[in-house]
């Protein structure tokens, strides 16, 4: 994602400035030998043609909505492996391609939110850093917070479990996991948890970072191994699902049911 981020910058970019050189310059010189050189050349004509989608396609991703596939089962139940989803990129402000600087301040991530945001690593030499990861916050700045045993200590108080029995699993992923709803403060979720539990530890969040974990609590590699999140990572907040399809033609799996569904 990266590269085709740092690909459509490029062309909408090149093929903007060959559009403004032919209007101040090369434009003129044509007019002016019309006759001997009166054609618009290649370049200005694919330029013309591609430059206002290339920067529609720029502004929306950057600024309105990006696309992300899920890739891996850490967010099950409520996101699965095939999932295309739909990321808010306003929700926490307006930020620059390439660089994800925030230019307009808008909102702050709420406990509960699912984000994607770059992937801060487990060391600076980690080959998937800066890749798009998404997890759910649960710790936000001011809060301290205990994990072990699959349960959470929030502020000094356990947060409440209710136990729906064993999970039927999804395309052999989850399987026999339990299937359990999460009480967070102001947001109810559902999480799976096994029985040979990962990722105990306390933290205490201090301003601009963020707690976040995966709801397949014990088949995620979050917050509880790497760290805390920086709030400049962050890419924004998943709010919907526009598809599922799993394998090249959707050979491995169609869900038409998920299709439209809110994420939670």
């Amino acid at each position: 994602m990266k590269l085709f981020e740092i690909l459509l910058v490029v062309l909408t970019l090149a093929s903007g400035l060959i559009l403004l050189a032919d209007k101040l310059y090369f434009a003129k010189r044509r007019a002016a030998r019309a006759g001997l050189l009166d054609s618009e050349p290649v370049a200005v004509d694919y330029a013309r043609a591609f430059f206002p989608v290339l920067a529609i396609v720029l502004v929306v991703r950057s600024f309105i909505a990006e696309p992300y596939k899920i890739p891996s089962s850490s967010m099950m139940p409520n996101l699965l492996i095939g999932d295309f989803i739909l990321v808010n990129k306003f929700s926490y402000g307006l930020r620059l391609p390439l660089n994800n600087a925030k230019v307009v301040p808008l909102g702050e991530p709420k406990r509960g939110d699912v984000v994607v945001f770059h992937f801060p690593g487990h060391s600076d030499n980690d080959p998937a850093k800066g890749e798009n990861f998404i997890k759910r916050v649960i710790g936000i700045p001011g809060d301290q917070i205990v994990f072990e045993g699959d349960g959470l200590i929030l502020n000094g108080e356990p947060v409440k479990y209710d136990n729906k029995g064993l999970y039927a699993g999804h395309r052999g992923q989850g399987e026999g996991s339990s299937l359990l709803v999460e009480h967070l403060p102001g947001r109810t979720h559902t999480v799976l948890e096994t029985d040979y539990p990962r990722g105990a530890g306390q933290w205490t969040v201090p301003a601009g970072k963020y707690l976040v974990m995966g709801d397949n609590r014990d088949n995620s590699d979050d917050g509880r191994f790497w760290g805390l999140l920086p709030e400049e990572n962050l890419r924004g907040k998943a709010f919907l699902i526009w598809l599922n399809c799993s394998g090249w033609f959707c050979k491995d799996g169609f869900e038409p049911s998920r299709i439209g569904s809110s994420i939670n």
